[in-house]
């Protein structure tokens, strides 16, 4: 089931909300465990018990850290716990792609490849991974104390605003909430309105561009044009996409009592890379920092180490998005551009330079990088890259002319004055003497003819989850 969709809009989500707001606190968390269950169970119950499963591994193996006899063996059982996640990951989510690679290399020296029935990738697995991966770190590390209660861990992990497509969220900042959080009519409010400004992100935006971006990079020989068109369309899709998801995710935390925190803060104005990796899906940027970049020993064991790690914390991180060489290039790319700009900027090589020109320059290194992020492979990525330097022609092809649509342009027109225009109004917005409530009531108000329409939109067309949904 997917938040955009009639049967989680129409269906779903309000016999929820009128349940939850019925049940008695102490039975909410029991709900919201059920209510998970369901709504994962949706796409695949057979899937449910690997859930279940990991929920219940981590839950005992945090337990257990907690009363181990000593640090030496606090530390087998964190790293027994890593390791039995991970191999879940591993055998899901990279046991194709280990296979299909090892057959390719066979098949180049001339023998027969391995027979092999491909294994379906369970939706979310990579999200519900990380949850439990942070809660035992969390707890070996002394950062958070284990719970108790296994319905509010396992609500913790299943909680379906952000189970299939994150935020990626550490158990601690929910544990509180899970004891004790207030309902009110405000936060309701606050949350719907984010969640339909969500839904037409990703509707009305999102979605009208997809199929430019799509048929630009079906292309086999894309000019100039066709390829910045298709690369533009694709780096206002995929950020219209997943921050119109997480801020349906938001919003629906915020109707029933919860706070997360923000995973977008405006990246397409970042004026480095390392700005925008602090800007662009921050839950997941946290997470390889805190997890990832400080266990392989950051910036502790040197400067070539540092710049070592950080370079192999974003090729694994393109790795975690998917199981294609293409995602460890994307990587790879933006590891090597941080680890850049951290080496010029130890060394003073690097000035600050006007918004204009870092502003556009670091999109442009972005929107290079997508270009590995959606294709299909590398082969295709570096069609497209031939296609930007204008090896195939310089103007629009009729292959991909007669599909582009007024709409499309309009839609990203108003795209571009989105993220552009959208971080100053909202600025002002903030700094008017206009109470909270008085705020929401306008925006809402503003909002709800286009919710009308995204939601009217959705008939039209066809079936088209999350772009982070296939992570």
């Amino acid at each position: 089931m997917i938040f955009s969709s009639y049967i989680f809009l129409c269906l779903f989500l309000p016999l929820f909300l009128i349940i939850y707001y019925l049940t008695p606190t102490r039975l909410k968390s029991t709900l919201i465990l059920l209510a998970s269950y369901a709504f994962y169970g949706w796409w695949r119950w057979d899937f449910l018990y690997l859930l279940v499963a990991i929920t219940v591994v981590s839950y005992l193996f945090a337990l257990g850290i907690e009363k181990a006899r000593d640090a030496k063996q606090a530390k087998f059982l964190v790293s027994t716990g890593i390791v039995l996640n991970l191999l879940a990951l591993g055998y899901f989510k990279y046991a194709n792609f280990g296979v299909d690679s090892f057959n390719a290399l066979l098949q180049a020296f001339g023998t027969q490849p391995l027979p092999w029935t491909p294994i379906l990738l369970p939706i979310g697995l990579s999200f519900f991974i990380f949850h439990a991966i942070s809660y035992l770190v969390d707890i070996y590390r002394k950062e958070a104390q284990p719970t108790r209660n296994l319905i509010d861990f396992a609500a913790f992990i299943a909680l379906f605003p952000h189970l299939i497509a994150g935020p990626v969220l550490r158990y601690h900042l929910l544990a509180e909430q899970f004891r004790s959080r207030t309902h009110t009519f405000e936060k309701f409010s606050q949350g719907s309105l984010r969640f339909m400004v969500g839904f037409c992100k990703k509707v009305l935006i999102a979605d009208s561009i997809a199929p430019l971006a799509d048929a630009s990079f079906a292309l086999q020989n894309p000019t100039l044009l066709d390829s910045w068109l298709g690369v533009l369309a694709y780096t206002l899709q995929i950020y219209f996409d997943f921050s119109g998801y997480s801020d349906m995710a938001i919003g629906l935390a915020l109707m029933i009592g919860f706070k997360f925190p923000e995973n977008f803060n405006h990246p397409y104005i970042s004026r480095s890379i390392t700005e925008f990796w602090r800007r662009w899906h921050i839950s997941l940027s946290s997470w390889l920092r805190e997890y990832l970049y400080i266990s392989l020993g950051g910036n502790r064991k040197g400067v070539a180490r540092t710049y070592f790690n950080l370079f192999l914390t974003m090729v694994l991180g393109g790795l975690w998005h998917g199981s294609n060489w293409t995602f460890v290039l994307w990587g790879a790319w933006h590891g090597g551009i941080l680890a850049l700009e951290r080496f010029l900027g130890s060394k003073k090589l690097w000035k600050p330079v006007p918004a204009y020109l870092s502003i556009p320059g670091t999109l442009i290194l972005v929107m290079v990088g997508w270009v590995l992020f959606r294709a299909h492979n590398v082969g295709s990525a570096f069609e497209m890259y031939a296609g930007m330097v204008g090896l195939n022609g310089l103007f629009l092809s009729d292959a991909l002319g007669y599909q582009v649509t007024g709409l499309q342009l309009i839609t990203i027109m108003l795209a571009l004055i989105l993220i552009f225009v959208g971080p100053w109004w909202m600025q002002r917005q903030q700094s008017r003497e206009v109470g909270e409530v008085m705020r929401v009531g306008y925006a809402t108000l503003s909002i709800l003819p286009l919710f009308v329409l995204a939601a009217l939109r959705l008939a039209a067309q066809d079936y088209s989850p999350f772009l982070y949904f296939q992570f």
